[in-house]
């Protein structure tokens, strides 16, 4: 089968944009999903980067193979997990849709359409208030279509809630928040520190053995971040609290290689233990709105000046500039403003008003590829630390992902999909036990020669361990 040369072109761009060079193999093969966007090369190209800096951090200079089929599947991984026991299966509702009727797309009384994104409880809770009704669907439908959109974005931007204005691409990139995203990489990495070298041992079989990784994120594109470190060998401490939501599907999909344990950033104690594992860490993931960890004492200068040489990475929805930096986005979201629910509606619908002019991917597209390209940062990053020391500071986003995914182009028409035949996703699974018990999950959809890439432990509930790396527990 021959090479998609999408997906090579797009790996030198990431490649080249943070001053390495590198190849793989990527064959081309059927698409997935129904859409125009090029999202089976975009997350085949960012798995392929962390592909190759693993072979560069190990010493080996393997060969680097992507399967593309499995890297666009792993853009709904979660949905692709089989648990033997389904009565011991986390909760299967995922999409707001499913859990309130107030998520969704709405037209505005200017005639514009917004999306809704209920999200937890508490942001349901929000808007509900936001729009002065009770959560029924038709109270919520007349409420929006008695605002106008714009206005009514503001508004819930304003609130810390989830919800924004159906844009075209060519509005996005025009407005002040396309624009400041648009003046950055995708994967952009500051340096923020000195510190001396510090190099990782070359030879052990991983490429990040040794390295310990705190993740305190949640949902989806900051936990595949730490999971994708963890198939190269970190050592990744999910680090969560009892009183925040979770979506426990969501957990056992992205907790692969990890260990979890509760810490109550609220209390001087739970600082302090927090505090205690920053000292030890050499990747500190956080997606966090802009501003929350600084209030708490765990800010890129904080965790700098406890632990110099730290990588620090932080992933958010709409960028780390910008009076948009600190508003509250996820994967839906993203495809809103962007101009990607627009693209997408229109390629199905055609030019219809109202909520007929955008609807979603049938992927998370920019949740799991900004993981991995957050993964790929924070290789690059440590790379550098061990060739000339210093802390570094990663920075990805939600929009800024679908922006790179945009800008690689879309297809002429939109393609007829090859779905998965059973025995096609038998053989991309692997099974493992786990506390809900067995869970088939998809298999690593890269590889490199000479290095050992998988994950080496199962995922868990969350708080299941002290607060402890693996190898100080």
């Amino acid at each position: 089968m021959s090479q998609s040369i999408l997906a090579s072109r797009a790996l030198d761009g990431l490649l080249s944009s943070l001053g390495l060079s590198g190849s793989a193999t990527i064959a081309a093969s059927a698409p997935l999903y129904r859409t125009r966007f090029a999202v089976a090369d975009a997350a085949a190209a960012a798995l392929a980067a962390t592909g190759v800096v693993a072979a560069e951090l190990a010493g080996s200079r393997g060969a680097v193979r992507v399967d593309r089929r499995r890297a666009e599947a792993s853009l709904l991984s979660f949905a692709l997990q089989r648990f033997a026991d389904p009565a011991r299966a986390p909760e299967q509702r995922l999409a707001p849709e499913q859990r309130s009727p107030v998520a969704g797309f709405h037209t505005t009384r200017d005639g514009r359409t917004v999306y809704l994104h209920a999200g937890f409880p508490h942001n349901t809770r929000g808007l509900l208030d936001l729009l002065g009704v009770d959560e029924r669907r038709d109270a919520v439908v007349a409420a929006v279509a008695r605002r106008d959109a714009r206005e009514l974005e503001d508004a819930i931007g304003a609130a810390g809630l989830c919800g924004a204005m159906v844009r075209t691409p060519s509005e996005w990139d025009a407005c002040d928040a396309g624009r400041t995203l648009a003046a950055r990489p995708v994967v952009e990495i500051v340096q923020v520190g000195d510190s001396p070298p510090q190099p990782l041992p070359i030879g052990g079989g991983r490429p990040l053995d040794g390295v310990r990784v705190l993740d305190l994120t949640r949902v989806l594109a900051g936990p595949t971040c730490a999971r994708t470190l963890a198939l190269y060998g970190a050592d990744a401490l999910r680090v969560g609290a009892r009183d925040l939501p979770s979506i426990p599907l969501f957990v056992a999909d992205t907790g692969l290689g990890k260990r979890a344990t509760f810490i109550d950033l609220k209390s001087e104690p739970g600082r302090a233990a927090l505090m205690a594992l920053v000292a030890r860490c050499d990747v500190f993931s956080q997606g966090y709105r802009s501003g929350a960890l600084e209030r708490l004492g765990f800010g890129v200068a904080d965790v700098v000046a406890r632990r110099p040489g730290v990588v620090y990475v932080s992933i958010n929805c709409y960028g780390h500039e910008g009076a948009w930096r600190a508003r509250p986005g996820w994967e839906q979201l993203a495809q809103t403003v962007t101009g990607m629910a627009y693209t997408h509606g229109r390629d199905l619908h055609g030019d219809l008003p109202g909520e007929g002019t955008a609807e979603l991917l049938p992927a998370a597209v920019n949740d799991y590829t900004t993981g991995y390209l957050a993964a790929y940062g924070a290789m690059v990053a440590l790379l550098r630390r061990a060739q000339f020391g210093g802390s570094y500071w990663v920075r990805v986003s939600l929009a800024r992902t679908a922006m790179w995914v945009r800008g690689l182009g879309v297809a002429a028409a939109l393609p007829e999909p090859v779905a998965l035949a059973d025995a096609e996703l038998a053989s991309m699974r692997r099974q493992i036990d786990t506390a809900w018990g067995p869970l088939e999950h998809l298999q690593p959809a890269v590889s490199v020669d000479g290095v050992s890439v998988g994950w080496q432990s199962p995922p868990v509930p969350l708080g299941t361990h002290p607060p402890a790396f693996a190898a100080d527990a």
